[in-house]
């Protein structure tokens, strides 16, 4: 047997088991690749509500960071709730100091629910700490919204924000179309993701699924490009196939009846195989 890729992700605990630590972990593992962590914060939450957040102090973070980097081979980083000021900046130190390979960074802002899990000091960090040492950077339309201080309404000024934001370092940008924006060509009925690169911008399309079962789309879509690093795809395929496994997650746990609000994806296909 030989020795799988190794991946870490740097988040939060969701107590309800659709985000964060708990959704990184299993789109690690859906896609065979061993999940390391390290937590940044406990917080008591279910599908409808955020109760309470408890950040961990920042030295206890770049302890666990510390400890599998000095013992493990990762291969790739994905970042999610970073919590506060600290913590935010402890990580840009080490990835400052090229210890963090393949960084992705998923600047977790607002859960599904809409709460806020970033305190604003915290924010303009992640432009100028974090962002220039990522190799991608996942922001959603809200958290676009915040980090550039301007509203986004329509497709195009979705392609105008992932341009934007790429001048803050990363090598690639991808806004996310979870959320609906007015479009061109009737983007309303499709999850249009946009994605800059020194090159210009691309869009990665999708029929939009309804369901209320989104919780973790975000941290599974960004875990899943880090998983696909680790395992040696080139930055756009990851992203690519990223993109396909949150697509097929979504499509599988769209009927679960799993909480009164958001409910989570079905990371292993479990439902998809039972229809097939």
């Amino acid at each position: 047997m030989s020795t799988p890729a190794v991946a870490m992700t740097i988040a939060g605990s969701d107590s309800g088991g659709g985000a964060g630590i708990q959704a990184d972990l299993r789109t690690f593992a859906a896609l065979g690749v061993f999940g390391t962590s390290a937590v940044t914060a406990l917080t008591a939450q279910n599908t409808t509500e955020v109760r309470a957040v408890h950040p961990v102090p920042a030295e206890m973070v770049v302890a666990q960071i510390d400890a599998v980097l000095d013992d493990l081979d990762v291969r790739a980083v994905k970042t999610g709730m970073l919590a506060g000021a600290e913590i935010v900046d402890a990580v840009a130190a080490l990835a400052a100091a090229g210890r963090l390979p393949n960084l992705v960074v998923d600047p977790v802002m607002v859960a599904s629910s809409g709460a806020r899990l970033l305190d604003p000091a915290a924010e303009r960090r992640y432009l100028v700490g974090l962002f220039p040492h990522a190799r991608v950077v996942t922001p959603n339309l809200w958290e676009a919204q915040m980090l550039l201080g301007r509203e986004i309404t329509t497709h195009a000024g979705q392609r105008e924000a992932a341009t934007a934001l790429l001048t803050n370092g990363p090598e690639v940008v991808v806004v996310k179309g979870g959320h609906p924006v007015r479009g061109e060509r009737g983007d309303l009925g499709e999850a249009v993701d946009v994605v800059a690169t020194a090159d210009g911008t691309i869009e990665l399309r999708r029929p939009r699924i309804p369901t209320v079962n989104n919780h973790g789309s975000g941290c599974s879509f960004a875990s899943a490009i880090a998983a696909h690093l680790a395992l040696g795809h080139d930055v756009i395929e990851a992203i690519e196939r990223a993109k396909d496994f949150v697509h097929r997650a979504v499509a599988g746990g769209a009927r679960w009846v799993l909480g009164a609000g958001h409910g989570p994806l079905d990371h292993f296909g479990w439902e998809l195989e039972e229809q097939e």
